[in-house]
Order: structure tokens, then sequence, then C-alpha cells
């Protein structure tokens, strides 16, 4: 559905919610949404909601794409139906894919990239992105007019992928979910398939500046895990030890059971949920020391065969984002990383747990290994926060002619 006129009335809207008691924060984000799309209608060439939708939601975490879905949705409503929020469930009217909307013969492109998928092992929920961003590009291309692959054209391909500027919109990941759809293609229809792959831009993957522990923060948390007077749990610390010493993903802590100990070989097998594979972590006398007090001093009686429980009754299994909350107590009783914008996630650990094995010189296929990685490429993102050794790669800048002070802090 195209944008009205009316998105250039928003006024109303916000002063509508406002006035029924929306949150602030609500409504901020809201009006960051509104800037964002005036600004970026026109350069980004957005036509539709989904369009806009389409582009924010690129990259984000799940929680981001589902506060857009919810904010797309309210300016859809009110912009072609005047309709103004009123707090009720509603069926989103921005679908999180694109696929229902393709027509046979795209959608059988799609399916056959699932297949494939599912009979190389790939895991559901990546298959599932990957499907979003094929169906988002053949929907455009359907939108354009072309009903069959042997339609589609360099221009309208590469359209998808930059601006009227000419500059990218869309980075290299986006592309290579795309790519990979198509490459799975290949044996039905080679020719074609090849063309379009040639269209495809070359992109630069986009990269984060990763936070990670310092020397003295690294201290401060193993100082305070070992401190059995600390302010944290049983539960907090025996976590804590487990995430700092072994670099398990919350996810696999929350759902470790009871059988999943193997006090005799002093082993942790389990089935991570990310990959599916088995992984078996060495437990180490601390760790078995500090998981054995937390069941036999503070885990609730209880039938459920979960290691750990809520604190409450009925004792109900954590999330994944309850381990997460109890790495925030774990900064805070160590004093660190307080402050606004500090990262406080699990996955620091993980990634100083790599770093740690990378100084000592471990191979790299031992250290994915370790982590539970399918592949050892997947260590490339960790080791980019090991500052150490990517100062040793530094080069000097002593011979090149820059002028004094430039480079003076």
């Amino acid at each position: 559905m195209y944008l009205n006129k009316r998105c250039n009335n928003y006024a109303d809207l916000i002063q509508y919610m406002q006035n029924d008691g929306y949150a602030w924060d609500y409504v901020r984000r809201i009006k960051t949404e509104i800037n964002w799309l005036s600004k970026n209608a026109e350069k980004k060439k957005i036509r539709t909601y989904e369009d806009a939708y389409r582009i924010r939601c690129h990259a984000r975490t799940s929680h981001m794409r589902k506060w857009y879905r919810i904010i797309y949705g309210i300016f859809k409503r009110f912009d072609l139906y005047n309709e103004y929020p009123s707090r009720r469930p509603k069926d989103p009217l921005i679908k999180r894919s694109a696929y229902h909307k393709l027509n046979a013969s795209f959608k059988a492109v799609i399916d056959l990239f699932k297949e494939t998928g599912r009979k190389n092992g790939l895991k559901e929920i990546t298959i599932k992105g990957y499907v979003s961003s094929g169906s988002c590009f053949l929907l455009a291309m359907q939108d354009k007019g072309h009903s069959t692959l042997e339609n589609i054209t360099e221009q309208d391909t590469m359209a998808f992928f930059t601006g009227d500027d000419g500059i990218a919109v869309l980075n290299g990941c986006y592309k290579q979910k795309i790519e990979a759809v198509f490459k799975a293609n290949l044996g039905a229809c080679p020719e074609t398939v090849k063309r379009i792959l040639a269209y495809l831009p070359t992109l630069r993957r986009r990269r984060k500046n990763i936070q990670y522990l310092t020397p003295e923060e690294i201290h401060r948390v193993h100082e305070m895990l070992g401190n059995n007077e600390s302010s944290l749990t049983l539960k907090s610390r025996a976590m804590g030890l487990l995430l700092f010493f072994t670099g398990i993903r919350g996810c696999d802590i929350a759902q470790m059971r009871l059988s999943d100990i193997d006090w005799d070989k002093d082993k942790i097998r389990l089935v991570q949920q990310k990959t599916g594979n088995e992984l078996t972590i060495q437990l180490s006398a601390t760790i078995g020391n500090a998981i054995y007090e937390y069941i036999t001093i503070e885990r609730p009686k209880s039938e459920d065969t979960h290691l750990f429980l809520s604190e409450v009754k009925p004792y109900t299994p954590l999330v994944p984002k309850s381990i997460g909350y109890i790495s925030q107590k774990i900064y805070e009783a160590a004093g660190i990383r307080q402050k606004p914008g500090d990262r406080r996630g699990t996955h620091l650990f993980r990634y100083n747990f790599a770093t740690s094995l990378s100084e000592k010189a471990i191979p790299r296929v031992i250290i994915s290994d370790m982590l539970g990685h399918v592949h050892p490429d997947s260590l490339d993102s960790y080791l980019s926060a090991d500052i150490k050794h990517l100062r040793e790669c530094a080069l000097s800048i002593e011979d090149f002619p820059v002028r004094k002070g430039v480079f003076q802090i």
C-alpha cells in the first residue's frame, strides 16, 4: 500500500497519543521514526510502509524489528484508514515476510532454497532470515512487473540495492543472503541464475565496533566471582562462572538440565540451541562446586529438570533474557560497566573467553570447537575484540609525511 498524503500530517497522531496517555518513550519512538521517514522517503525511494520497514529492520535485533513492525503498522492505519491507536491487539498490517505476496514462480525459488537449506543442516531460524531477504528482493522485482526470473534486469537489480544517488542502502550481509537463495536454484535454471548472480553488486559487509572487557574489568569480575561473600546469589555466581570460564551462550545456560552434568567424568554435555549441535564443556572444580552449592542450598524443590529455575513459584525455567539480567547484576557487583551506553550482556564473556584463548596461541579451530561454532570463520567477529594482538598488526606512521601535531591528543 503506497504512502498517502496524510503522512505529512503526523502531528495529529502525536497529539492524540499524548492526550491518550501514551508513555513518553513510546511517543518519542514514534517521533524519531517520523523524522527518519520524512528525511529518507525520497532519498531511499520509499513508496510503501513495507519498504520503510524492510530498510529499517535490516541487521536489527528481534526486539527492534518488533518495534518497527508496531510503529509502521500505526503509521499505515493512520495514513490509509484514518485509524488512531487503541492499545488493542490487531492483526499486523506490516508482515514479517514478503513470501506470502510472491507469485507461484517466485515462491518456487524460495521453496527450493528452504528444501536445500534443510538438507544441508541449516537451522530454521537461519533459513528464515535468508528467506526474508530473498523474498523481499523477489517481491521488489515482482512490483516492477517481472513475473519470472528470466525477466529480471540488471538495472532493476541494482535499483534494489542503491538509492537515486547511486549509494548503497543495503550492505553485504543482505546481498549474501539473496545470493545464497539463488545459488540453491543453480540446478533448476543455471543460465538464468548465473546471470542474476552477476547482476548483484559488490558490497562491503558491515563490521561492528565490539566492546570488550578491559584487563582491569576482567580482574574485578574474576575477583568478585571468586568471593563467596559477594552480593550475588548462588545461582548468579554459578551462572557467572559458567559464562566467564566457558564462554557458553546465555540461551544454552537457560535450557541446561540436571542430566546434562556428568559428575563422574567432570563434563557438561548439551545440545546448543542456536546450532542444534552437541557441545561438551569441561567441568572444572570451581564451576562444579558453585553449581553443586546452588543445587543443594538455593535451588527450589521442583520436579522440573532444568538446572536453573526462577526464585518464585511456580519455579519455571529461565528464559534467555533472564540470563542477560543476571549478567547485569554481575557487572554491578563487580562495580564495572555502569555508564550509559556500556554493553552489559552475556556475549562480553564469550568474546573474552575467545580472546583469552587466542592470547595463549591456541589454534583457531580448537577455539571455535570450544565455543561450539559450526564453521571456524564464525570466530572472526570474536577475535575483532582481541585488542592486544590487533595492536601488534598496527603500522607505524613515523615515516609518513604528516605535519607535527596532527596525531597528538
